[in-house]
């Protein structure tokens, strides 16, 4: 049997209702997380443009607009709204991101093809689980070599949650994975000037795996080596195929490594997170940013590439969407303003003189004992203009499985976003409710958040 063919027996295997109560619990967090994201960037001209770019008709729900799509053009904007402002979950051992895929691919399917609460549930779970999965097999090895792993595991991910949710057979399912490797894509560039292409990253992954499905559901043959064949997914993006197969598919619906999911605390990159709160709990002991004279930042060799380097263009990034790849204009603002917000990304926030003052001190060095993509860490030496050192370490991720966000927390934050994006506080109670019973209820219908 090929991977993807052991793959597809497992899935069949999972039936409505068994998950274990943390997997559910996570994909409850996932939903609340992903449609607070979506309205948060409702008005974004990113959003604005993608759902200008689609005029196919369809009963799926643009999240956040009164307009609906194709489940593939509902999929689209929702899933590059969840993961435009950068601040949706991350599965640390990738790092990818798979909430932001896989729940727009799957609540789009489902609404249009008549799936039920406990459908969508399941499909959520297992294309969650796969993605996540995928990004083990070969770590590290497709961001280095160019392509963002949402975007590449994304679409095979949404194929196979979208195909749960529906009911497929593992014929189909095999079939939708074949597919879908061709539709993966999704490179980095948006590195060298801030472009929105990774914003997109997400939406087209999720679109790509509802068409997959269907293509498969109707009889469409995709390969079944599409993991491991000589020219296949982890040939093609990570110049192998010679990878830990196991971690993909060995107890594959008896552990679930959905359960780690990390929920963002600051809207921006994931590796970024820890270094902010080690700035923040110096400038807490009262240093001023005049007091400092370089901040050193001890790295992994495999973030140097998005995150630190061109170092000039991340001390004084090009534009908002560009700071939230830049750790030192992000450690730098933590430290000036108390914390990263959506603020932190406008136009006048990126040219803050004391931020930009202090960014310019930021140097880093590489750690090779760094736990990366393992576990996201931060450190921070601070030598100040006396000559003293002080120093600050994170040792994990907040919001990850060492500090996790509590429910209260995901609704906090979800409130939050809502009323970013110009939600009343009624409109967001509302929403909140419907998500509360949606996995538990018949047909999927997501009319409440059409606001």
């Amino acid at each position: 049997m090929s991977v993807a063919e052991e793959l597809a027996e497992r899935i069949v295997a999972l039936k409505p209702g068994a998950l274990p109560a943390m997997t559910a619990q996570k994909c409850e967090d996932l939903l609340i997380d992903i449609v607070g994201l979506c309205v948060t960037a409702r008005r974004e001209d990113y959003v604005l443009s993608a759902a200008a770019a689609f005029d196919d008709g369809g009963i799926s729900t643009v999240i956040g607009h009164r307009r609906t799509l194709s489940a593939a053009g509902a999929a689209f904007v929702n899933g590059t709204a969840a993961h435009g402002q950068d601040f949706d979950d991350t599965f640390e051992g990738g790092p990818v991101h798979a909430g932001a895929v896989v729940v727009p691919a799957v609540l789009a399917a489902s609404e249009r093809y008549n799936a039920d609460g406990s459908m969508a549930l399941l499909g959520i779970a297992i294309g969650t689980e796969v993605l996540c999965r995928l990004s083990l097999v070969v770590p590290k090895a497709v961001h280095r070599s160019g392509f963002h792993p949402t975007a590449v595991f994304g679409a095979l991910g949404a194929a196979a949650g979208v195909a749960a949710a529906l009911g497929m057979s593992p014929r189909e399912i095999v079939d939708a994975l074949g597919v879908a490797g061709s539709m993966a894509s999704g490179i980095i560039e948006y590195l060298a000037e801030g472009a929105w292409t990774k914003r997109m990253h997400a939406g087209w992954a999720a679109q790509s795996g509802i068409r997959a499905a269907l293509l498969a559901r109707a009889g469409f043959i995709g390969p079944r080596t599409v993991f491991e064949g000589v020219h296949g997914v982890f040939q093609a993006f990570a110049h192998t195929s010679d990878g830990d197969y196991d971690a993909l598919i060995d107890d594959f619906g008896e552990r679930w490594v959905t359960d780690t999911l990390a929920f963002k605390p600051y809207p921006c990159g994931t590796m970024a997170q820890p270094y902010i709160d080690c700035a923040r709990r110096l400038a807490a002991r009262g240093i001023a940013p005049e007091d400092v004279s370089e901040f050193t930042c001890e790295v992994a060799e495999g973030t140097v590439h998005r995150l630190w380097e061109p170092l000039a263009d991340k001390q004084r990034p090009p534009n908002g969407y560009a700071a939230k790849f830049a750790v030192p204009y992000l450690l730098a603002f933590g430290f000036v303003h108390g914390g990263v917000g959506l603020g932190a990304f406008t136009e006048d926030a990126i040219r803050d003189q004391r931020v930009l003052t202090l960014a310019s001190k930021v140097k880093f060095e590489v750690d090779p004992d760094n736990p990366y993509p393992n576990s996201f860490t931060g450190h921070i030496k601070a030598t100040l203009k006396d000559g003293s050192v002080i120093e600050e370490r994170q040792p994990h991720l907040r919001g990850g499985a060492q500090e996790p966000l509590t429910r209260q927390d995901v609704i906090d934050k979800f409130r939050l976003n809502a009323a970013h994006g110009g939600w009343s506080a009624a409109q967001s109670e509302a929403a909140l409710t419907l998500m509360e019973r949606l996995y538990h209820q018949g047909r999927i219908d997501l009319g409440a958040l059409r606001m």
